[in-house]
């Protein structure tokens, strides 16, 4: 991965190789000005030669891909994880609440559900003049533009890194490949008139048809076709299921036991793993995005994927989100290409919860001493929060501590553990600190 370079006035010069970064870094000829993605800006002035570069980006609904090139070579490459976890941090937010509501607590009216408006009008009551005081609720309309909370995080954070690649780079080309979904052609390619205003299971005696339509008529856990089939919930009625398409998948009578519904076994497994169905949520979601993008970079050009793809296999690369950035950047002919990729994660740091869901295992009587801020340890002594670290030959993030000790995960988000040990705790002595972070975590693969 290439060093990105600012000049005196911290205008950004052509990004150069590490290896010149530690000698002028050596030499005290520049200073380190942002450890992640790593830049250093001169102290001494330079007649500031550049030359053009391209950066390419390939959107995507989970990952997206940036790549910079520059008179055919690969000067970086990097793929971003966007975050999936907003709809269901928000859901689980909202049981909170609701539940707290109920309780012998304070009232917590609903929160940017009403705008109430008090007024007096004319009628018997017990204020002077004969008038009385009554409340009316106004529903709050959505201001124009306005996404769900889950759609708007990912839009906000590809542009933040549109945005900061941009700003890295001297007289850069953006290249932009976004998709174009019919997400209903990609149902039943033959649709056409009238027929998109009919729903999914339009032409199905029920639900249940259409979900065996759905599965081609094959049992989900043998894979078999024939016999008699059922239509399973995945998330059980006895855990409030419910009846919609998506929580009905197609299991056989021989599967469909009650040995298999029993906790470890198949079933049970895909109501823990909360198993998906066949949807097509990506394909409004790149839509959303391809107007916003439009309207966003406006002199950008614009590529899709049935013109990039025939190029990346041109150029021989394997088919990865950065690799289609690569492509996009228009390169015809790849005479240096790194082997570096800056992968970039974002981390929830915190947890604003006012209370816990269940109580902390081991307690055994209500917990009415723990506040809002105890549960959001920022630090303990010299370490922080999301902090890089290197723990038995590997590298990790801090993702939370307990008294003196700690939680330590990979880039894949799995805990490192003790060696031979299954517990997830971590001794901070054993801890060696890497560098500081903020809501991002930073690999180089």
């Amino acid at each position: 991965m290439r060093v990105f370079v600012r000049n005196l006035r911290g205008e950004p010069l052509m990004p150069c190789s590490t290896r010149k970064a530690r000698i002028l870094l050596k030499e005290q000829k520049a200073i380190i000005v942002r450890y992640n993605p790593f830049t250093i800006q001169l102290s001494y002035t330079t007649g500031e030669t550049t030359q053009e570069t391209t950066l390419g980006i390939d959107l995507g609904a989970k990952h997206m891909g940036a790549a910079i090139t520059s008179d055919e070579k690969v000067l970086g490459k990097a793929e971003i994880e966007l975050r999936q976890d907003v709809k269901s941090n928000l859901e689980t937010k909202k049981i909170y609440r609701r539940s707290r509501r109920n309780r012998k607590t304070r009232y917590r009216r609903s929160k940017f559900k009403y705008k109430t408006k008090r007024v007096y009008v004319e009628g018997k009551g017990k204020k002077k003049g004969g008038y009385r005081k009554i409340s009316i609720s106004f529903t709050s309309s959505r201001p124009k533009g306005w996404l769900p909370p889950s759609i708007q995080s990912r839009i906000d954070h590809t542009f933040h890194w549109i945005d900061t690649f941009y700003s890295f780079l001297p007289t850069c080309k953006l290249h932009i490949e976004v998709g174009k979904f019919d997400v209903q052609k990609m149902m039943n390619p033959d649709i056409q008139g009238k027929e998109y205003q009919e729903g999914d299971t339009f032409g199905y005696y029920d639900v249940r048809y259409f979900v065996f339509a759905r599965d081609n008529y094959t049992c989900q856990v043998c894979k078999k076709k024939g016999g008699t089939l059922q239509t399973h919930h995945i998330i059980y009625r006895s855990h409030d299921g419910s009846h919609a398409a998506s929580n009905l998948i197609t299991v056989c009578t021989t599967c469909h036991t009650h040995e298999n519904h029993q906790e470890g076994n198949i079933l049970w497994k895909w109501m823990v793993e909360k198993k998906k169905t066949k949807r097509y949520q990506e394909g409004p979601f790149m839509n959303i995005l391809r107007r916003r993008v439009f309207d966003q970079y406006s002199d950008a050009h614009i590529t899709y994927g049935s013109i990039t793809t025939p190029r990346r296999k041109e150029l021989q690369l394997e088919k990865t989100h950065y690799n289609d950035a690569v492509a996009a950047t228009g390169i015809t002919n790849i005479k240096e290409n790194t082997d570096h990729v800056l992968y970039i994660k974002q981390f929830r740091k915190k947890k604003r919860s006012l209370h816990e869901a269940t109580a902390r295992k081991g307690r055994k009587e209500k917990n009415i001493t723990a506040t809002r801020n105890e549960k959001n340890t920022k630090s303990v002594g010299a370490w922080h929060l999301n902090d890089k670290v290197c723990v038995f030959g590997q590298v990790g993030w801090i993702s939370g501590f307990s008294g003196q000790s700690c939680y330590v995960k990979n880039i894949q988000g799995d805990y490192i553990t003790v060696p031979g040990k299954s517990y997830k705790q971590m001794n901070l002595s054993r801890l060696e600190l890497i560098c500081h972070n903020n809501n991002w975590q930073f690999s180089v693969l």
